[in-house]
């Protein structure tokens, strides 16, 4: 069996030379993260659990570690002589050896495991959408946001009894919300703590449940909140509201709501980073002779802009400060204009005939790249 087990130190994630602080607050994290009563069900977190709890078992004693530095697994394995060799350790030679007792041990209950129920647990966090025009997010703006979140039983104080009632300590755990069990395994006996099925785990039994939430303690209701959306938020981006998710239970912490923020596209903007994009177009002759355009703002007016003459389509053009303001700096950032020429339809005959004309015109002065592109492509 020794060689099919991880090393502890690597188990607990620590160096060789950790300290025994460093070892404490490695278990802590990982006991607390595989605890059974975190992960109902799961096989591999138990397991994963046991393993952690036997390495922190050697590890945390002074006399253990020094044997098992110097003789590794071997030290308590009986069948390879350690077990009366070096003395052993209670959890592999028969004596029965309690992981509940060490994780209790750093999580309260005076030497006897909790149960989820009887310890502190936070609430759960929730997640709520809201969706924002492409203004809004520009300049900010106030939601109303709806979601459901679990709060403790205003008519029994989460207590789940009746009024003029009270829970009663459960007899079969004695108030643990928690009973002993002895197994024999491969490895000698091994004593495990499961949650108390004649309470649920809760320590308490209630003979007069409050009828407001059942018995439970608590109920989930609907809320409406007032959320202001800062200027320059982005669509997916989140904000957290602290304390307002769901009540934590037996003094835990309650969780927060977070507000995914949605942005709706706009019909003339688009959006990277702070800067704003914006196609505007233009006639054929106002990109030919140059002339004073209007251009469409975020902040609901024109600005006027003169282009030079000879402007080509696809030229852009910037506005400086006219973008979306930095959600943390409040810096704006700039809009960036990109000429594009309106290409003149449905022509009429004479239309055409002056249009002809005109071009009959021109000359290689006039259109200097169409010139030089066909002399390269006929060079030789």
């Amino acid at each position: 069996m020794a060689d099919t087990k991880r090393d502890y130190y690597e188990v607990l994630g620590v160096e060789k030379n950790a300290t025994d602080d460093a070892i404490k607050k490695a278990y802590r994290t990982l006991a607390k993260k595989y605890h059974p009563d975190m992960n109902p069900g799961d096989k591999e977190a138990e397991a994963k659990f046991k393993e952690v709890n036997e390495a922190y078992a050697v590890l945390s004693d002074a006399d253990k570690r020094a044997k098992y530095d110097q003789y590794g697994h071997a030290a308590f394995d009986p069948s390879a002589g350690g077990g009366s060799g070096f003395g052993g350790f209670g959890g592999f030679g028969g004596e029965g050896f309690d992981f509940g007792d060490i994780f209790s041990s750093f999580f309260g209950g005076g030497g006897t495991s909790r149960s989820r129920t009887t310890m502190a647990v936070d609430g759960d966090d929730i997640l709520a959408r809201v969706t924002i025009t492409f203004e809004e997010a520009a300049f900010g703006c106030k939601k109303e946001v709806s979601f459901s979140r679990v709060e403790a039983c205003a008519e029994c104080g989460a207590t789940g009894a009746a009024k003029g009632t009270k829970p009663e300590t459960c007899p079969a755990c004695h108030g643990t919300g928690r009973v002993t069990v002895q197994q024999q395994t491969m490895l000698g006996y091994m004593q495990t703590q499961r949650p108390c099925q004649n309470c649920r785990g809760t320590g308490k039994i209630v003979k007069t449940p409050c009828k407001n939430c059942n018995g439970k303690g608590y109920i989930k209701i609907n809320k409406k909140l007032d959320v202001t959306i800062p200027a320059g938020i982005d669509s997916n981006q989140r904000i957290v509201l602290r304390g307002q998710g769901s009540a934590g239970r037996n003094g835990g912490q309650n969780g927060d709501l977070v507000i995914e923020v949605r942005v709706k596209e706009h019909e003339f903007f688009t959006r990277e980073g702070n800067n704003i994009y914006c196609d505007v177009p233009v006639t054929f002759a106002q990109a030919t002779l140059g002339a004073e355009i209007s251009i469409p703002t975020l902040d609901g007016k024109t600005d006027k802009f003169k282009i030079p003459e000879g402007t080509c389509t696809g030229t852009s053009f910037t506005l400086r400060g006219k973008g979306i303001a930095d959600i943390n700096t409040k810096r704006r950032g700039d809009e960036i204009v990109t000429v594009i020429i309106d290409t003149p339809q449905n022509l009429s005959q004479k239309q055409k005939e002056l249009l002809e004309a005109f071009a009959a015109s021109l000359g290689e002065s006039n259109n200097k790249k169409t010139a030089g592109f066909f002399k390269k492509l006929f060079k030789k």
